[in-house]
């Protein structure tokens, strides 16, 4: 459908993404005569002002070089500014304030060759244009944004199953380490399975079964999960339920067992049909327990979650759980492995594949009696 004025695109956004962006600066590539939506950068809006030009330099970079459709540059593109206010803080000077950095976007695609036509920002329920100088049709005081769903773009992204997945700080929250009270606990709990396992894990002969108990473990916690399933209309409710389902004790063993690189694989196997949900469920609740000095630990289970969002067609959860997976440990392979096919447009389905496979041949191979490796790996 064509999108014909700010209106429509400031409420197109969310469906563009597949969820509401927040402190973010959103570039979106066009392409042909048309304006045909090409590919999108997103990157969240520096704190400093003093770091808006060379910002906006690497995103006219990688519009330029990196987000193509059809193996074409772009020939223009939209910006996006999406922030709230701040405590004490007004809308308008939200706009005001970004209104530089939206400058330095713009100039710094048209030294490209790409122009902007046309520059936006979403604060607070209303919106401004950058590129407008008409007060009638854009007053200081901004225009409101539809209410959500009611819009033609909204009917058309219902009609071909686009779905909006809340707002990135929800998904972000969905994944963030438990604080307080509950926090040191879990500590508590991973200071004492880190004894106990840690030892087990680096001796030959104790990793297989330790391998095999955190597998055991997680499964039964996977049918836990399968079978209590709560209200997903709330999604911090439907977490904290899911938080009173994972003991500490159990949480600090599957996330210490899950460093070991073989027994990840494994539990990345449930990755579609029922197992799916409560295990996409299971990562983002162990990932809430890497908690204190354990927070390099949820690269396994972030990794998972991602994996298990992309590989069940959420494209949007999968790049925010493989995001935080690498700020977790930016030299996770896994993660890495993940982040680069999802970003390069890759099907998931020849990786379930070969998953499946590998099972379907461990499973010959324990009815013949033959024993896997016995050593940890840790990527």
């Amino acid at each position: 459908m064509a999108l014909r004025n700010p209106a429509e695109l400031a409420d197109a956004l969310p469906y563009l993404l597949g969820f509401y962006p927040d402190d973010s600066v959103v570039v979106v590539a066009l392409h042909g005569p048309r304006g045909r939506f090409g590919g999108r950068i997103r990157i969240g809006i520096p704190t400093s002002a003093d770091e808006w030009g060379a910002v906006s330099e690497q995103v006219a970079t990688c519009l330029e070089g990196e987000v193509r459709s059809d193996g074409r540059r772009p020939e223009g593109a939209i910006v996006f500014l999406c922030q709230d206010p701040g405590a004490g803080q007004r809308k308008e000077e939200v706009m005001q304030r970004l209104r530089p950095l939206a400058q330095a976007l713009r100039t710094a695609c048209g030294a490209r060759e790409i122009p902007v036509y046309e520059a936006l920002c979403l604060s607070d329920g209303s919106y401004w244009s950058y590129c407008c100088p008409d007060s009638s049709c854009c007053p200081s005081e901004g225009r409101p944004l539809g209410a959500t769903g009611t819009s033609a773009m909204a009917a058309a992204a219902a009609y071909a199953g686009i779905q909006v997945r809340g707002s990135l700080r929800e998904m972000e929250r969905r994944l963030a380490a438990l604080g307080s009270g509950l926090a040191q606990e879990q500590e508590s709990a991973l200071d004492s399975a880190s004894s106990a396992l840690v030892p087990r894990m680096l001796a030959p002969d104790g990793c297989a079964a330790v391998r095999a108990e955190t597998l055991r473990l997680a499964r039964s916690l996977l049918d836990r999960f399968r079978e209590a399933v709560p209200d997903q209309a709330d999604s911090a409710l439907a977490d904290e339920y899911d938080d009173a389902l994972l003991g500490h004790d159990d949480a600090a063993a599957v996330i210490l067992g899950l460093q070991d690189r073989r027994t990840r694989d494994r539990a990345a196997e449930w990755m579609e049909g029922s197992d799916s949900a409560p295990a996409l469920r299971l990562w983002r609740a162990l990932s809430r327990r890497c908690v204190g000095p354990y927070s390099e630990h949820a690269a396994a289970p972030l990794t998972l979650a991602g994996w298990v969002a992309w590989s069940t067609g959420d494209g949007p959860s999968a790049r925010v759980a493989l995001d935080r997976a690498l700020r977790s440990d930016p030299d996770y392979v896994f993660a890495q492995l993940l982040h680069r096919a999802f970003n390069d447009g890759m099907d998931p389905e020849p990786l379930r594949r070969c998953m499946r496979k590998e099972r379907a041949v461990r499973q010959a191979e324990d009815k013949r009696g033959s024993a896997g490796p016995t050593t940890c790996s840790v990527p």
